[in-house]
């Protein structure tokens, strides 16, 4: 029996063994490929922005920082109010900054006069739908006054999927066309692929300084296109 199980010891140790062996062998089987075609490509695809990001301050002047601070307290809430009554979820609305300080005038005279104090508080909001951005910049107006500044609105792709898809595909296209080229004026033959690198981005088109008042023609926030571009840079063995 003692025989028997030094027996069975010594097969596992050799299985082992070889398994350990193949196991080595493998990497350097896999560094026999020195020779390379490299290529990169880009493909592009242009869309219709689906949303508008709005960039919203309210600003208030106050005898006392408290006092200010509340006031622009109300400003803010009048126009939360409006954009949940345009359909705008509270989740697209984020506040960016709270402040308030002192304001000073400087005459002539040198001797700075304290006119107040200062409270503002920023957002950025966004309109999932924009096709009534420019309606929400008006509510926004509307309900605050002059106590609010629209400092930009964005038109931007909320859903870039498809374009992305759509990009990559063409620059995949063109980069094995480039290799095939490359393969038959060299005299060689392709391999399989060994490397893969995607780098893409939308190229925004922001609109900076919209302003209106309730009393004027109703804002317009012109979409344009953006450009979706996806680059690629693939490396085919030899």
């Amino acid at each position: 029996m003692k025989i028997k199980s030094i027996r069975i010891i010594t097969v596992l140790t050799v299985v082992t063994a070889f398994m350990a062996g193949g196991a080595l062998v493998a990497p350097a089987n896999a560094a026999e490929v020195t020779r390379y075609i490299t290529v990169s490509a880009t493909g592009s695809t242009t869309v219709v922005p689906d949303a508008v990001r709005i960039g919203a301050t309210v600003s208030v002047l106050g005898k006392t920082s408290k006092e200010a601070l509340a006031t622009a307290g109300a400003a803010s809430n009048a126009i939360r109010k409006v954009l949940t009554a345009n359909k705008i979820s509270t989740k697209d609305i984020a506040t960016q900054s709270i402040s308030t300080f002192p304001e000073y005038a400087y005459p002539a005279s040198g001797t700075p006069v304290l006119n107040g104090y200062r409270a503002t508080q920023s957002f950025t909001i966004t309109v999932r739908a924009a096709s009534t951005a420019g309606a929400v910049v008006d509510a926004i107006v509307e309900a605050a006054g002059d106590n609010v500044q629209i400092n930009s609105a964005s038109p931007f792709i909320l859903d870039n999927d498809k374009a992305t898809e759509f990009a990559r595909a063409n620059a995949v296209k063109q980069a094995k066309a480039k290799a095939a080229s490359y393969a038959k004026l060299l005299g060689v033959k392709l391999g399989a692929v060994v490397y893969l690198n995607e780098e893409s981005s939308p190229t925004v088109f922001p609109v900076y300084g919209v302003s209106a008042k309730a009393e004027d023609a109703s804002t317009q926030i012109d979409l344009g296109e953006q450009k979706v571009t996806v680059t690629v840079t693939v490396r085919w063995g030899l």
